[in-house]
């Protein structure tokens, strides 16, 4: 009994207080994403992608201005969408999105890292503000959504799509250190090479894990129960 008060106590201050409270309306990825980039889809994050085909072009390079599209993932069943708001280089990026780091948070211009094994953008990590560095967990995505035009339009506010709350800005000295993996090696390469490229490309950075990083975006706390969240938890913390 005492270690479940416990879990749950630390789960309290791992992050919820930072946001609206359970039961409360909050600011999902869809409508901000749809906002700040000017690309209109319609539906849960994780069908842009394929509603996407035949009305945005999509790839796998990133774009300012273009949309990254998450996969549904563990108890991120909603997929996610983030908007890029600067390609620093072909690994690492800055981008604008809500309700990833707390419930209805609003995150402007922090880092996501190209983890892929191929540099195809199809894992990335991401980071976490309450904690203030780059998230533990390796995030499948769809690959990026691409609008007529590049330009990042203004969000303001609005309680019809729910409340929200801005978190600070990243301090870029925090996160010039994380790393992306080497490149998977060509078919062609010799054989001492390949194994060389495949070790470093398993050189990724690993932080150790902490409660509020295991949250998951697209989950309004009215969507799911405590001990849900509680289960998932304990089932990454076993997993590490």
């Amino acid at each position: 009994m005492f270690r479940s008060v416990r879990w749950t106590a630390a789960l309290l201050l791992s992050g919820l207080a930072t946001g609206p409270a359970f039961g409360a309306t909050v600011l999902q990825c869809v409508p901000y994403a749809r906002i700040v980039s000017g690309v209109d889809i319609q539906g849960d994050a994780l069908t842009w992608w394929d509603r996407a085909e035949d009305h945005y072009k999509r790839g796998h390079k990133p774009k300012k201005g273009a949309v990254l599209a998450f996969r549904p993932f563990g108890p991120m069943m909603l997929g996610h969408v983030a908007v890029v708001s600067k390609v620093l280089d072909g690994r690492h990026v800055l981008v604008r999105h809500a309700n990833w780091s707390s419930p209805g948070a609003i995150e402007e211009d922090v880092p996501v890292v190209d983890v892929s094994e191929e540099g195809d953008w199809s894992a990335v990590r991401v980071w976490h503000g309450p904690t203030g560095q780059m998230g533990v967990r390796t995030n499948p995505t769809f690959g990026f959504i691409y609008p007529a035009r590049g330009k990042l339009r203004p969000f303001v506010p609005d309680a019809t799509l729910g409340s929200s709350v801005r978190l600070a800005a990243v301090d870029p000295d925090q996160w010039r250190k994380e790393k992306a993996p080497a490149v998977k090696a060509p078919a062609a390469a010799t054989p001492g090479r390949a194994m060389q490229a495949i070790a470093a490309s398993r050189r990724v950075p690993r932080l150790e894990a902490d409660l509020s990083v295991t949250r998951y975006a697209d989950n309004a706390p009215s969507q799911r129960t405590l001990g849900a969240i509680i289960a998932d938890i304990r089932r990454e913390a076993a997993l590490d």
